[in-house]
């Protein structure tokens, strides 16, 4: 039999009310992160980084927008994001994405450049989970 896993996306284990999907575990990768993001339209609440102060320290990630548009914020800079266009982002950058009028769907998919990818518990089904910035 193949290697082969097949997952739907609405099938994926979410959390935050369906807006985050704990992708790389329902699929088994253990080579990467990743999570598909479900964002509402106009939302402005995904804002992070992967500086010294995240468990996810110095982690670059590339965003894949699957079906609406956003905004993709560093510094004073604006970027668009939307279907058929990848970004990526350094490890130490603040970033914001802000989705459309229509939502955004996207791939997060991320790894701290020459290491070993090592699952945090947060991504791991059943985990617990993460809390949202600014909840602290």
């Amino acid at each position: 039999m193949p290697d082969v896993t097949l997952v739907e996306i609405d099938e994926m284990e979410s959390f935050y009310g369906g807006l985050a999907r704990r992708a790389r575990a329902a699929l088994g990768v253990t080579a990467w992160g990743m999570q598909v993001m479900t964002l509402p339209p106009h939302w402005e609440s995904y804002v992070h980084s992967h500086d010294g102060s995240s468990p996810e320290s110095g982690q670059e990630e590339v965003y894949i927008p699957l079906d609406g548009s956003a905004e993709l914020v560093v510094g004073e800079e604006r970027f668009e994001l939307r279907r058929g266009l990848m970004a990526r982002v350094g490890p130490n950058v603040a970033r914001k994405i802000v989705s459309g009028g229509d939502g955004v769907r996207f791939i997060a998919l991320g790894g701290v450049p020459g290491k070993a990818y090592s699952a945090l518990p947060w991504t791991e089904l059943g985990g617990p989970v993460p809390e949202l910035p600014g909840d602290e």
